[in-house]
């Protein structure tokens, strides 16, 4: 049998099989309360070992897409419990992926009376989707300390209100050019107090969170990702030597606190010596995720260098994405024009082998 659908036993971790469900927004969280569908959609692809969630706001001024969910209501606490219960009625364990979206926004995605905010003053270059088209990113305003030390408390309360919903833990967004990532850049954080600067100072806040949220619920319950070396979302590169000592010591950092997985944004561009000193730093499950078939996944499961490999987009499309590759069946085609549109269309209804079976019988 291939390694992929084997159960997995990490030291955090026990899983089915190897197959990870990567994190995926998908908007339809109606007044950013997870609901009926989203429990369906989640329950139809519970055929992997692990399901992330899409990216979850612990706070509202982090909700800077239409129609993402947060978690930190007692009316989404409760939306979330149908998910969770869901999941594991099909024999799958799910972490809740906290993401504040920093300056990644439009005040027009935000509840009324928040702002966008940012690690520094610094606009993002582009445009965001909004329910009125795509529309420039709002300018943020920067964060002082007091508003850096709320945002910590607000991913801790998030988590706890994750474990209360039923979750099996919560994997911190620090990736793809969301707020811990734009602490982490240069760049974009261009601060002179303890939050910037150097690389001890500009991994702090991810620290200080990672910290209190193991502390608050365990490490066995915690995961991060990351993306070394990608630059969506306006992230702009910095010296590789840099780039590499950033990413090395916050893996260092976080084995040290014994978390339960890192999963890492497969980037080509990452240099083969940064996922070598990232696997040599980090002991537990290492996750990769990004553009794998079936058949990559497996060779990295066999050559070792990842424990878990991620899917995305198969899984959009694919509700029975396991069985289609155990039966090696093709994959049903993602479309891409109701990605984040609301409703069941493009979300729930895509079709499964064996409803295609009796159609054709």
């Amino acid at each position: 049998m291939k390694k992929l659908f084997m159960p997995y036993r990490g030291a955090a971790l026990q899983l089915k099989n190897h197959v990870v469900m990567a994190p995926m927004t998908r908007s339809r969280a109606i007044g950013n309360v997870p609901n009926e569908l989203m429990a369906i959609y989640y329950k139809q692809r519970s055929g992997a070992g692990l399901i992330i969630t899409e990216g979850t706001s612990p706070s509202p001024e982090g909700l800077g897409y239409p129609r993402i969910p947060g978690i930190f209501t007692d009316a989404q606490i409760e939306g979330w419990k149908g998910v969770t219960s869901s999941v594991h009625e099909g024999g799958s364990k799910i972490f809740l992926q906290l993401m504040h979206t920093g300056r990644i926004a439009h005040s027009s995605n935000l509840p009324e009376g928040h702002q966008v905010v940012g690690f520094s003053a610094v606009k993002a270059a582009g445009e965001i989707y909004t329910d009125n088209g795509m529309l420039e990113y709002s300018a943020p305003v920067a964060l002082d300390e007091a508003g850096i030390a709320r945002i910590i408390d607000d991913h801790v309360k998030a988590a706890e209100n994750a474990i209360a919903a039923g979750f099996d833990g919560v994997e911190l967004h620090g990736a793809h050019g969301y707020l811990l990532e734009q602490s982490l850049n240069p760049y974009v954080n261009n601060r002179e107090d303890n939050y910037g600067g150097s690389i001890e100072n500009r991994r702090r806040m991810a620290m200080e969170i990672v910290q209190k949220i193991t502390a608050s619920i365990g490490a066995d319950k915690v995961g991060l990702r990351i993306s070394p070396f990608l630059t969506s979302n306006d992230m702009p590169s910095y010296e590789e030597a840099a780039v590499h000592e950033t990413y090395v010591q916050l893996a260092r950092e976080v084995n040290r606190l014994g978390i339960a997985y890192l999963h890492i944004s497969n980037n080509p561009g990452i240099p083969e010596k940064t996922h070598q000193d990232i696997r040599e730093a980090f002991a537990n499950t290492i996750i990769y995720c990004n553009g794998f078939t079936a058949e990559t996944a497996e060779e990295k499961l066999q050559d070792g260098s990842a424990d878990l490999v991620a899917f995305g987009r198969s899984f959009l499309a694919n509700p029975d994405f396991m069985e289609r590759i155990e039966k090696n069946s093709p994959l049903n085609e993602l479309d891409y024009n109701t990605l984040y549109s609301p409703g069941e269309k493009g979300y729930t209804d895509y079709p499964e082998l064996n409803y295609i079976s009796s159609i054709t019988s």
